[in-house]
């Protein structure tokens, strides 16, 4: 999972996989992987180049797939709000 699928300051056509009330202004790798444990993934962070932005650098996670997707996006970008308000508060 790419870190740009969440980030609100990328179109779609920039790599953005969701809609733009359920994703967040430049989210952390740290916050991804945060949001991948709190839905029970076992997640690996990886830095990297998003093949559609080389010049900027980004990151993703990746953890062994058992479902779709569209559906792990779905599920990590309702929790990445929750993962990022919990870092506000502290």
């Amino acid at each position: 999972m790419w870190l740009d699928y969440f980030n609100s300051e990328l179109s779609r056509s920039q790599g953005r996989r969701v809609p733009m009330n359920k994703s967040i202004k430049k989210p952390q790798l740290s916050e991804l992987v945060a949001a991948a444990k709190k839905n029970g993934y076992d997640a690996v962070e990886n830095s990297a180049y998003h093949p559609k932005r080389t010049n900027i650098e980004s990151g993703y996670i990746s953890f062994t797939k058992t479902d779709t997707k569209s559906s792990y996006v779905k599920k990590l970008s309702e929790t990445l709000s929750i993962v990022r308000g919990e870092n506000r508060s502290k």
